[in-house]
């Protein structure tokens, strides 16, 4: 038990937390290449983010391992993201550091969901053990390019003085 939820039952909230920060980061990243302001979507994002890092280390495990690193990690920039956003107001280099920090938080959602698609759904696991091993290898790498180009275009566009409600 954990959280007073059977194993099936928090995995399925971690996962729809995963689901929703995924989903509302696409919202967030979308209105930063528009220099629009989503403020719900950031909202969603940052909290569902957050908690998606924090279940994750609440799963049983035999020690400090990839997914806990990928969560610390993962919280750094979301700590960075809310400071920038929060605190600083996204003035001066803050306004980078927002959305470089809002960018790599959200390529960590996904770069975790195509190791669990590729772990959990049969084909795309038949199809990264059937000899085509770089598939896998070949899926994050694409994430990785997407996310950075995202990054720069999302760097080079949001501006919170021009930017407006979403």
């Amino acid at each position: 038990m954990i959280m007073n939820m059977t194993l099936l039952d928090f995995t399925t909230f971690h996962v729809l937390l995963s689901l929703l920060g995924l989903f509302s980061g696409l919202a967030v990243v979308g209105a930063l290449l528009t220099s629009k302001w989503p403020n719900l979507a950031t909202a969603v994002f940052l909290t569902s983010t957050v908690l998606t890092s924090i279940t994750g280390f609440m799963f049983p495990s035999a020690g400090l391992g990839p997914p806990q690193i990928v969560g610390v990690i993962s919280l750094i920039f979301l700590a960075l993201a809310c400071g920038a956003l929060y605190a600083f107001h996204l003035k001066g280099p803050w306004r980078l550091i927002y959305v470089a920090s809002v960018v790599v938080a959200f390529y960590f959602n996904a770069f975790v969901g195509v190791t669990q698609a590729f772990a959990k759904i049969p084909a795309l696991k038949e199809l990264a053990a059937s000899g085509l091993g770089g598939t896998y290898a070949a899926a994050e790498l694409a994430v990785l390019a997407l996310f950075l180009l995202l990054g720069l275009l999302a760097g080079k566009h949001f501006h919170p003085k021009l930017a407006q409600s979403a």
